[in-house]
């Protein structure tokens, strides 16, 4: 059975000395940027797999958003607290997470969902909707299609529900897709809002 960090606590030293290294440049930086700056200052976001802290949360850190994240494994969350010590994180897997007992105007999951099994993310969307406050946002990346892969670092089962079941669960819970696009590493990014 799979931990609940999804592999990433068996790799979290080579993920550190790679992409979680500090450097806040590459894939998804500048999609993240655009969406983070869309945003009300200050608004209160938060981040499910947020890892290390790099890149993605120093980016939504340098655009002045107040950031909760969450992440599952301790040797990440170790970097990330020592990364952005002033930065709230918890260590547990977003499956189980109470979410701070709060709701918040934005929600990003950067290269996580589809690590998730099915019922997992379709679950997740819902959690997800009740801690939206009314125009809050939802930003994530899954592929549009329907598939399934072993991930390259981790060697764990990785799966899409594709674009339309992901629209369908996130429209039954008063989620709208605003519009989806890739960027230059085909991560495809869904941009969405709560209704009402």
């Amino acid at each position: 059975m799979p931990s609940l960090a999804n592999g990433y606590e068996r790799i979290a030293a080579e993920f550190l000395a790679g992409r979680g290294s500090g450097v806040s440049t590459g894939i998804g930086v500048r999609h993240t940027g655009a969406w983070a700056r869309s945003l009300p200052p200050q608004a209160m976001v938060l981040e499910l797999g947020c890892g290390s802290g790099h890149p993605i949360t120093k980016v939504l850190v340098d655009a002045g958003l107040t950031v909760y994240g969450v992440d599952a494994s301790p040797t990440l969350v170790a970097a990330f607290r020592k990364h952005l010590p002033g930065v709230v994180v918890e260590c547990e897997a977003v499956e189980e997470s109470a979410f701070f007992h709060r709701t918040f105007d934005a929600v990003l999951s950067w290269g996580l969902w589809f690590l998730l099994p099915a019922a997992a993310q379709l679950e997740l969307l819902r959690r997800v909707a009740t801690v939206l406050r009314p125009g809050g946002r939802l930003l994530f990346t899954a592929p549009s299609e329907a598939i399934s892969w072993l991930d390259a670092m981790t060697g764990e089962e990785s799966r899409s529900l594709g674009a339309e079941t992901y629209r369908m669960t996130l429209a039954a819970v008063g989620v709208s897709v605003l519009r989806e696009y890739e960027d230059e590493g085909e991560n495809h990014y869904y941009d969405a809002v709560k209704v009402g």
